[in-house]
């Protein structure tokens, strides 16, 4: 007996009772000497329709019409089920059809006028699988460029430099950015300071070149040996064409330097008298009054050979301190500036005669002021040993408390003296009967250029290179920072050496 889903929507409530309690009774079990039957088997189909299959009665139990009730009961139970599921299932049915519907119709409000990016991001692989260098978009399924584990779109790949498409062969990677070779050379490729082209490279593939420890100039090598001029004060060589003045004794001198060049004794004598009393106020007072001359650079070396005991290390002398009576022709008048050299030089003859342990202090002349003034420090120390009864001192002992003078005099010319490396004024003012500091010997201050010229020669006598000069400056400064100016020269007197 077949039965339809409409068929439970008119069973009546009488039907559900005798369901009910079929139920019960089918769960008591079989009542004792009831013999057991076979229960209907319930198939559910396609359509949700409920079939029974008929149950065939044995010959010896005969047909029994009160169970047709009951199993009347139980198929409406099953359809009722079924139906229930049907409506379950067409309502999840309708929210996917929504789903759908709301896919397509997002899809036709999107803009038809967007073009099409071959570059979109790819869905299936990771964020920054391929990134591009230029624009730091993520490279999707388009063309791309790549080099050293880096990626470009083609339109992207541009020279950092001057941002114009690379399309060359040939290209320079610098970390991330790309240049062109050219503007690579340009930007990198270091050029000499002295001749402006490019340095060359050398037999090996290599840019080699000449680079001055204090001015960071860059120059070929070939500059070294071709007679390109070099300030014979600052050491640096200027670009070519730049205007230079011959002294007229092989030195040149860049206009930089000329600017504060002193040119002749009377216009040396207010530095001269100035760096004495810089002496004075250190309780160094000089007892005798010392001849200054400003000479020729010929005149420096005849009088140099004259001199029984002058160490030897620099390429030129520039100072020297007599003990000898000799005939030294100094500069009478300060010359002429021409269009390159000097013009109307007057000179003169002078007898040196030995009144004490000094004759005199020559010093070349042309040099700018402060590192005249070095020289005049330097060469009045020796002086002062010489006064002062300092005899047969090592040459490391006495040029390096020399050099010592000179670089503390042009501190107090350059800097402040709160910031003075090591701050030696409270070093040896606090051993000195006076903390007398004077101000700068040049009226209205130093230009930023002198001053830099300054803080060279500063860095000329702190990185000589000569045992005298050089290790004997260091050695000295560290006593003196570390002991005092007088107490390291009284360590002097009696040992001869430095304090430890």
């Amino acid at each position: 007996m077949a039965y339809s889903s409409r068929s439970c929507d008119q069973c009546s409530h009488e039907r559900r009772s005798s369901f009910m309690k079929w139920l019960c009774a089918f769960l008591k079990g079989p009542k004792d000497g009831e013999p057991n039957r076979r229960r209907p088997r319930v198939t559910a189909g396609e359509e949700t329709t409920l079939w029974e299959e008929p149950v065939r009665p044995k010959k010896e139990d005969p047909p029994r019409h009160n169970n047709e009730e009951m199993d009347h009961a139980l198929a409406l139970a099953l359809a009722d089920d079924a139906k229930n599921t049907k409506e379950r299932n067409h309502d999840k049915g309708d929210n996917n059809d929504e789903e759908l519907a709301r896919a397509i119709q997002d899809s036709l409000n999107m803009n038809p006028c967007q073009p099409y990016n071959p570059y979109a991001p790819s869905q299936d692989r990771p964020r920054g699988y391929r990134v591009c260098g230029g624009c730091k978009h993520e490279i999707g399924h388009g063309h791309y460029l790549s080099c050293m584990e880096m990626y470009w779109h083609p339109q992207c790949f541009r020279c950092f430099s001057c941002r114009h498409p690379i399309r060359e062969t040939e290209f320079t990677l610098l970390r991330t950015d790309p240049y062109h070779k050219l503007c690579y050379k340009e930007l990198h490729h270091p050029k000499c300071d002295v001749c402006l082209q490019f340095i060359p490279t050398n037999r090996t593939s290599l840019i080699e070149y000449r680079a001055h420890p204090f001015w960071g100039q860059k120059y070929c090598p070939l500059h070294e040996r071709d007679r390109t001029p070099r300030c014979c004060s600052c050491e640096k060589m200027e670009p070519r064409n730049t205007k230079y003045m011959s002294l007229g004794d092989g030195r040149s001198l860049c206009m930089e330097c000329l600017d504060s060049a002193i040119m002749d004794t009377g216009e040396c004598q207010p530095l001269y008298h100035s760096i004495r009393d810089y002496y004075e106020g250190m309780n160094m007072k000089l007892d005798q009054q010392i001849p200054m001359l400003l000479v020729e650079r010929q005149a420096l070396n005849e009088a140099m050979e004259g001199e029984s005991k002058v160490p030897h290390h620099m390429p030129e002398t520039r100072g020297l301190c007599l003990s000898e009576e000799q005939t030294v022709t100094s500069i009478l008048r300060r010359p002429r500036i021409g269009a390159n050299r000097l013009l109307d030089m007057r000179t003169q003859p002078q007898k040196l005669t030995r009144r004490c342990e000094v004759t005199a202090i020559l010093v070349l002349f042309g040099l700018p002021r402060l590192l005249t003034g070095s020289i005049l420090a330097h060469e009045l120390m020796h002086g002062w040993l010489r006064l002062k009864g300092f005899r047969n001192l090592k040459a490391e002992v006495e040029e390096g408390i020399c050099q010592v003078m000179s670089y503390l005099w042009l501190e107090s010319e350059i800097l402040p003296a709160t910031s003075r490396y090591g701050q030696p004024s409270t070093s040896y003012a606090s051993s000195s009967s006076s903390s007398y500091r004077p101000p700068p010997s040049k009226k209205g201050g130093i230009s930023h250029t002198e001053k830099k010229l300054g803080e060279f020669f500063l860095h000329q006598i702190a990185n000589d290179t000569s045992s005298a000069y050089g290790d004997g400056f260091r050695t000295a400064y560290a006593a003196v920072n570390k002991y005092g100016l007088r107490q390291t020269l009284n360590h002097i007197r009696l040992t001869g050496g430095f304090p430890v």
